[in-house]
């Protein structure tokens, strides 16, 4: 008998300029366009198998090894609804003789291969990864726009994961939210040489989701409104110039702007919403003063700073300036052991924790204090990377009878 399954990764996605506040919380309608860099997923990503099989009761789903419940008219069973649509409309309606699976009930595993509470997007990635696992598994006919409209209707920033490099998050205008798409702006060759390094500051639970945050923030702040109708849409039109262009010092000063133009719409809610503590700010005003050096010797800023809703900071930067990043972050905040993923090999397999760190010639040092070790909980470096891939038979989550492997 034919075994009808796929499997599929997806990358993270980190965003410049930043979605907050739905149009729509049912169909995730955005109140304003936002735009994001593509993570390398060698490093960060999302593995999703999916199965159809007429001899499954019912649609299941396995996360990292739990399974998990799909509730209707929940997110995950909407996604799987329109994905079954498509394959019935698309490939079953037009071509008879091919089988019926948009009927059978379908096993998902996915598996996220970096720490949910590492603060980073695990919704992006894993809803990416569910839908390019799906159109694989269902021969879909149609683009990463087209399975970008249904994976947003999991989770907003999921539809930017459907494409690697530089990619664009139309809000459209349209009701039914056929508009409301993905687009990429440019591919991961265009500027290759964009990394990331990643600080994770607290894998704590937030105090506020950004669900409920956002929504408090369109209810209630005036200056989302100002945002929505008079900031962002000029800088969706500068910083894909800058990405375009390969500007980088544009793409720093537009990156950092709309994050503290979104932390201080989160302020202006009422009550006030705070994501960042004392290590993100301390953070800020480390690459402000960075940035400041290299201003003043004319090479124009190197690093951006980046804070979704959360402390955890993404510094944007060149590859040739990497190194001393890290050099500044560590002089600031001591690592542990084994805390730097350097994938990269920079520092020749050297720990990092063992490194003082050091600042570049004409740095401030009083702009910050020196934290605990600890304060920083782990650095992750990585690159602007491609989109979904399709895997072989070798990576499937699922054994033979369709239920999750245990993974070792």
């Amino acid at each position: 008998m034919a075994v009808y399954q796929a499997t599929a990764s997806a990358p993270v996605n980190i965003a410049c300029i930043k979605y907050w506040g739905k149009r729509d919380t049912k169909l995730i309608l955005p109140t304003n366009s936002s735009l994001s860099v593509t993570l390398d997923q060698d490093h960060l990503r999302s593995t999703t198998t999916s199965r159809a099989d007429p001899s499954f009761k019912h649609d299941r789903l396995w996360l990292n090894g739990e399974e998990e419940e799909i509730k209707d008219g929940g997110r995950m069973a909407t996604c799987i609804a329109e994905m079954k649509r498509l394959r019935k409309e698309e490939v079953e309606d037009k071509q008879p003789n091919e089988p019926k699976l948009s009927t059978y009930p379908v096993h998902i595993a996915s598996f996220n291969n970096f720490p949910t509470a590492a603060g980073l997007a695990s919704s992006a990635s894993g809803f990416a990864a569910l839908v390019s696992s799906l159109a694989q598994l269902y021969q879909l006919p149609v683009s990463p726009s087209t399975l970008s409209v249904i994976a947003r209707q999991g989770s907003g920033s999921a539809c930017r994961s459907l494409f690697g490099g530089f990619v664009a998050w139309e809000q459209g205008t349209k009701p039914d939210g056929s508009d409301s798409l993905a687009v990429q702006v440019a591919p991961q060759s265009h500027w290759p040489d964009i990394h990331a390094l990643i600080c994770v500051v607290s894998d704590d639970k937030k105090g506020t989701s950004s669900t409920s945050g956002m929504q408090r923030t369109v209810e209630t702040s005036p200056l989302l409104q100002h945002r929505i109708k008079h900031v962002v849409p000029q800088r969706m039109v500068d910083i894909s110039k800058a990405i375009l262009d390969r500007d980088f010092d544009a793409f720093a000063a537009i990156t950092m702007a709309d994050s503290n133009q979104f932390h201080a719409v989160a302020l202006d809610t009422e009550p006030p919403i705070f994501y960042m503590n004392d290590v993100s700010r301390a953070i800020i005003a480390l690459i402000v003063e960075y940035n400041r050096v290299s201003v003043a010797k004319g090479l124009g800023r190197k690093a951006a700073y980046t804070y979704d809703a959360g402390p955890n900071a993404v510094i944007y930067t060149k590859k040739e300036n990497v190194k001393e990043i890290v050099e500044l972050i560590v002089k600031y905040f001591p690592q542990k052991e084994g805390s730097f993923k350097d994938v990269f090999g920079l520092f020749g397999g050297a720990d990092v924790a063992k490194s003082e760190g050091s600042v570049v010639e004409g740095f401030n040092e009083a702009v910050a204090k020196k934290f605990e070790v600890g304060a920083v909980k782990g650095l992750i470096h990585t690159k602007v990377g491609d989109g979904p891939r399709a895997l072989g038979k070798e990576e499937t989550l699922l054994g033979d009878d369709g239920f999750p492997k245990t993974l070792a």
